[in-house]
């Protein structure tokens, strides 16, 4: 009988290959964490280094900011082409080999090259890890193993923020690039010895053999597998993400992922600098970032599960929902604070930020299960590398021109916060605009 590979896994155990490839997947997104957050721990003693002002030194924080949109999307197109293992290979190796040359830079300009390279690493990494381990996950995981993985990076950033101190004091800041990017060559090793590209997007390329080979490790006899058509007007054939059939879908994903990452990057890039405006320690502000860290992580981890039993509009409508209100309490919730806020006012301060976090961080590790679930097999990757992409503008944005909001508002932090609330509608409107939700599990 011939049956598609979803259908395959649908009604077979989570093998061991399966596991082994989400576990790898997830440690490359790791390590593209530590690489690409380790220049913003290490930016003080750079800084210092090149005797230049802050200002300057953001043309290397933001060049890898560029480079992870314009990987993700070309990276994703080529995972399309030439396979996301490979691609996922390849990415690792630009990624590291870029973290190395960061050590040899001379001054900024130099670094943001460098930077810029390293981020088109990142970016095709991210797109093709997401990928691969969701299209080796049955459709009953696929949500939450999507969703988990999302956190790959932030944890990374966590990670190298814990190990940073010891590098740096044993091999300088120079050095500390040195250890990560080996680092991470190590992980291509595991990448090309242990991962294989899925049957679904074999079959999809017309390599149907290559394809019931690659079955084999999830079955335990050859399949007739057939192409998965996914597209009720198309004939299964190769599609790009431009193809008309993806139109909705897209302008949903554009309109979400710039929206998320706007107010994402606007919340965690501009947290700090808000309260200690209205009174905090820094210490204390630098603690609220954190603890939004903490909550990004399990929130989009919860993501998945809520997904996969409701659905995806559903779950991104109430997201972005309580997104809103949250954004609407914040301003009002710190334009009301003492001048020297007491512990209960920094209290609900944080706890607002906290939730805020919890919520832009659930919509965009929603959006990564749609994009798995709705883009076809002939153009997954490069539709979630096109969703990364578009999240870029809104991070650009934000980093660029919150400082600008604030200083309007004179001291207020209101005009800063209408705009959050402006990406949160937006984030909710996108629920709907998308014709291909995640359905709910009773409808799967």
């Amino acid at each position: 009988m011939s049956v598609t590979f979803s259908e395959v896994m649908a009604r077979t155990p989570l093998r061991t290959f399966q596991v082994v490839t989400f576990i790898i997947c997830g440690v490359v997104l790791v390590a593209d964490g530590m690489d690409a957050q380790m220049l913003g721990v290490v930016a003080p003693l750079i800084i210092e280094d090149f005797g230049i002002d802050r200002g300057t030194f953001g043309l290397a924080l933001s060049a890898a900011l560029v480079g992870f949109g314009l990987g993700s999307w070309s990276g994703g197109w080529l995972g399309d082409i030439v396979g996301r293992r490979w691609s996922l290979a390849l990415a690792a190796i630009v990624f590291s080999l870029g973290t190395i040359a960061v050590s040899t830079s001379a001054d900024v300009w130099q670094m943001a090259f460098w930077r810029l390279v390293s981020g088109l690493g990142f970016g095709s990494a991210y797109a093709n890890a997401i990928t691969l381990a969701g299209e080796w996950l049955p459709e009953r995981w696929r949500s939450v193993g999507v969703t988990t993985l999302s956190v790959g990076t932030p944890a990374g950033g966590m990670v190298v923020g814990l190990m940073a101190p010891g590098l740096v004091e044993s091999y300088g800041w120079n050095g500390s690039f040195v250890f990560l990017g080996v680092l991470t060559l190590l992980v291509v090793v595991l990448i090309i010895a242990f991962l294989r590209d899925s049957p679904t997007f074999l079959m999809a390329r017309g390599k149907v053999e290559e394809a019931k080979k690659a079955a084999l490790r999830v079955t335990d006899e050859e399949l007739d597998l057939i192409e998965e058509t996914h597209l009720p007007d198309t004939d299964g054939g190769t599609i790009g993400v431009l193809h008309r059939t993806n139109k909705r879908l897209n302008i949903g994903v554009g309109l979400a992922f710039t929206a998320a990452t706007m107010v994402a990057y606007g919340i965690l890039g501009w947290t700090t600098t808000i309260l200690t405006a209205k009174g905090f320690e820094f210490d204390q502000a630098a603690n609220a970032v954190a603890i939004a860290g903490l909550t990004s992580i399990f929130a989009s981890i919860a993501a998945g599960l809520i997904v996969q039993r409701f659905g995806s509009k559903l779950a991104m409508a109430s997201f972005s929902g309580i997104l809103l209100v949250t954004l609407i309490l914040l301003p009002i919730m710190l334009e009301s604070l003492s001048e020297v806020p007491s512990d209960s006012e920094r209290m609900i301060v944080v706890a607002l930020i906290g939730i805020a976090a919890a919520f832009f961080s659930a919509s965009i590790a929603s959006m990564y299960a749609i994009m798995t679930h709705a883009y076809p097999p002939s153009c997954r990757s490069a539709g979630i590398g096109f969703g990364i992409f578009m999240g870029r503008f809104g991070a650009i944005g934000s980093s660029a021109f919150g400082g600008t909001l604030l200083d309007i508002g004179a001291g207020s932090t209101v005009p800063f916060f209408a705009v959050m609330c402006v990406g949160a509608v937006l984030i909710s409107s996108a629920a709907f605009v998308i014709d291909r939700p995640v359905p709910p599990a009773s409808k799967a």
